[in-house]
């Protein structure tokens, strides 16, 4: 059977803004006042805390970064406010109707788990790839190589679900089928544009790419 691999971060759930306010709170403390262009920098960068400790120029380090950003999003899952985005629920259905599921994400585990559980989506996964659980993060290819590697298939029979442009070129380098749903307003730069197999505006619209992909390349047998 086919598998597929879900990105967490505006694929499967709306946190566009709460990752951005996290670090925005660490940075203002530091003396820099967060910019447009340094929450797009942080979309599907899997170096974000690199980032975020450069902006406070030495002040906090990366792991800084890393535990005081985890604990405000957790708080922020724990108050309901991270939400499943519209239709990306019942493309985790559609998926695991055709085989195993899987999650890769430059996410923390420690707010991964938190979120994966309020969605019921925990025991449904096959593998969950974490930011600590690689070396090289998106845009290279081991997070997803690593959670096709857990399931046991090949990278080639899975699909992976993406939004972002270092996500897409991340699922691309280790082989898998792309379907792209690119977060509203971001428009893939000209090498990526031609890296997914599909593309769809959101996740209801995906839902008929998602079944027509694992229709397609299914899994070797034995």
């Amino acid at each position: 059977m086919p598998a597929t691999v879900f990105d967490l971060d505006d694929t499967l759930i709306d946190t566009a803004a709460h990752w951005p306010r996290a670090c925005a709170a660490i940075t203002a403390h530091h003396g820099h006042y967060w910019q447009d262009e340094d929450s797009a920098a942080l979309h599907g960068n899997g170096h974000w805390a690199a980032y975020v400790a450069g902006l406070c120029r030495g002040a906090v380090s990366t792991a800084d970064v890393i535990h005081a950003c985890t604990a405000a999003i957790v708080d922020t899952c724990a108050a309901g406010l991270v939400h499943a985005l519209p239709g990306a629920l019942e493309l985790v259905d559609e998926a695991e109707r055709h085989g195993p599921i899987a999650v890769a994400t430059a996410s923390p585990r420690r707010f991964v788990v938190t979120v994966l559980e309020q969605l019921g989506l925990a025991k449904r996964l096959s593998a969950v790839v974490c930011g600590e659980d690689v070396a090289r993060a998106k845009p290279a290819p081991d997070p997803y190589l690593r959670a096709a590697a857990t399931i046991g298939v090949p990278p080639h029979h899975c699909v992976a679900v993406e939004d972002s442009p270092s996500g897409i070129r991340s699922a691309a380098a280790a082989g898998l089928h792309v379907l792209a749903i690119p977060r509203p307003g971001t428009l893939l730069p000209s090498d990526v544009v031609d890296l997914p197999t599909a593309q769809a505006a959101d996740a209801t619209n995906a839902l008929p790419l998602l079944t027509r992909l694992l229709s397609s390349h299914p899994a070797p047998v034995g």
